[in-house]
């Protein structure tokens, strides 16, 4: 009997070990497919942090127009992206990524034809569409197409993909816009779109949808006017001033929205946004620090562009190229993650990206003077995406680990719609900060990178304004760092089985089961 069941139990393995094999290679195959679209998605997202000043001085923007080019892409994608993650579950992750690859691409023809600011912004909401069905599915896509031993560093690889093509963006950016113009940013993406299209209708298989459950289209709307209100609230405190009745009006409406989006979560049977997944401490916090830490990446590099352009008078590849080490450190930091995350916690690793993100932003807050090097600069941005390429890749793995296959939509949908929200709120918040005090005249020479132009006093309160977002953003990091160490202790009050299950949620593992004597 014995020999027959050891054979027995090695032709299950062998059978085991030989699936795993097949689903690693689609796994990569789909990987290739949505690298595609998470380039598009992420460098359409990022670019304009440098160009914005050549596109607002073509198009005679206004400095309220010029920030909401900026902003609009990324608010639309936000409040998007929780409904996209619901509608894919609902209806299928191949379709609705097609569909949203193809809406961003004809979209972005449309803004490189645009003739003024208004049809620009009109596009640049389509683009965003998009981008948030993209965005949304590209994730659980993954998690369904890889196996279990394989997902962990198919992910990391994936988030390290997004940030670095978002980060790269600005870089990319500059280059084509004193080559080909900025028109060129957009055009460009019709051949690079068809190609993913392509590579998508051929690569992909559909998971079966749960096409029995009702949408929930009060949730969708109390989300969209949520963070719609908190958005609009924080970049009108910049030109309005922070007493402006606009702004309070705004964020007190966001408030009310949210409290009853949370409220009516709760007692809806189907919702969009499963509550239960922060029933969970860790992946609390995991989504907690996401949003912190995306607040401050993005903001760094628009903030530093600005000042090169505006202050030191550079040009947009010079711009591009001086943000540059946040992408190599986020390159250098996710494979040394990747390999760190089968021996420490989520909860360490994002803790300390966040240290090296504040260490970044303080430097940022030290060095930041009218004549600064450039060098000097890159320290500190080089700090901030060593720490963001550190703590994206062991956020994403502690998020994702451990969800029911039905429910990796929503999950990621939450995940990608705080990472977004971070970059939309980091973006309205800093600059807000920045400009504040900054007569209407001189916020459009900021916006125009036109700066130089204008008083010494007025470069001076600029300055000002950007070491202040800086240091605020470096307070919300060590928030975090706070955030994540107070539940790791609660995490151990809990006992070594918590540990385990943190140490197997990072390899996407459970935890092993103790046989019964």
């Amino acid at each position: 009997i014995m020999p027959s069941l050891v054979g027995s139990e090695m032709c299950i393995r062998d059978r085991a070990e030989a699936a795993d094999r097949q689903a690693d290679r689609y796994g990569w195959r789909v990987l290739s497919v949505t690298a595609l679209g998470v380039m598009l998605c992420f460098v359409n997202a990022s670019t304009l942090n440098v160009v914005l000043p050549v596109v607002s001085h073509d198009l005679g923007s206004s400095s309220a127009q010029a920030s909401w080019i900026l902003l609009s892409y990324m608010l639309v994608t936000t409040a998007l992206i929780p409904v996209c993650g619901r509608l894919a579950d609902l209806f299928g992750r191949r379709r609705l990524y097609m569909g949203g690859l193809a809406l961003l691409t004809g979209a972005s023809v449309g803004c490189g034809l645009a003739p003024d600011t208004a049809w620009l912004l009109l596009f640049r909401c389509l683009q965003a569409v998009g981008a948030a069905a993209v965005i949304t599915n590209t994730t659980a896509l993954l998690t369904d197409a890889f196996s279990s031993r394989t997902l962990a560093f198919g992910l990391g690889l994936n988030s390290t993909l997004s940030a670095t093509a978002q980060s790269f963006g600005p870089m990319l950016g500059g280059a084509v816009v004193s080559t080909l113009g900025w028109r060129a940013i957009f055009l460009l993406n019709l051949p690079l779109g068809l190609y993913a299209l392509h590579r998508a209708h051929r690569t992909l298989k559909d998971v079966l949808p749960r096409q029995n459950e009702p949408f929930d289209v009060r949730g969708a709307l109390l989300s969209m006017m949520a963070l719609s209100g908190l958005v609009y609230g924080l970049s009108m405190a910049g030109p309005k001033g922070w007493s402006s009745p606009h702004c309070w009006l705004a964020l007190a409406l966001s408030v009310f929205c949210f409290s009853v989006f949370v409220a009516a979560q709760r007692r809806t049977r189907h919702p969009l946004i499963d509550l239960g997944l922060f029933a969970d401490r860790e992946r609390a916090t995991a989504y907690a620090c996401v949003l912190l830490i995306c607040m401050a990446q993005t903001s760094s590099v628009l903030l530093v562009a600005l000042v090169l352009q505006g202050v030191q008078g550079a040009n947009a590849f010079h711009a591009g190229l001086s943000v540059a080490p946040v992408p190599v450190g986020m390159m250098l930091a996710s494979p040394v993650a990747g390999r760190l995350m089968g021996r420490f916690s989520s909860l360490h690793l994002s803790a300390t990206g966040l240290l090296f993100v504040m260490v970044g932003l303080c430097w940022l807050v030290w060095q930041l003077h009218a004549e600064v090097h450039t060098a000097m600069l890159g320290v500190g941005l080089l700090a901030i995406g060593l720490g963001t390429g550190l703590f994206l890749t062991a956020n994403n793995s502690g998020i994702m680990g451990g969800v029911q296959a039905q429910r990796r939509g929503v999950a990621n949908a939450i995940r990608s719609t705080l990472q977004n929200a971070g970059l939309v709120l980091g973006a309205a918040l800093a600059m807000s900060i920045a400009i504040a005090g900054l007569a209407p005249d001189v916020q459009r020479a900021v916006y125009d990178g036109r700066l130089d132009q204008t008083t010494p006093e007025d470069v001076l309160q600029f300055l000002t304004g950007c070491r202040w977002a800086f240091a605020v953003l470096a307070a919300l990091c060590l928030a975090g760092i706070g955030l994540c160490l107070s539940t790791h202790l609660a995490c151990r009050r809990r006992g070594p089985s918590a540990a385990t299950a943190s140490i197997a949620t990072n390899r996407h593992l459970t935890p092993p089961k103790r046989s019964k004597p």
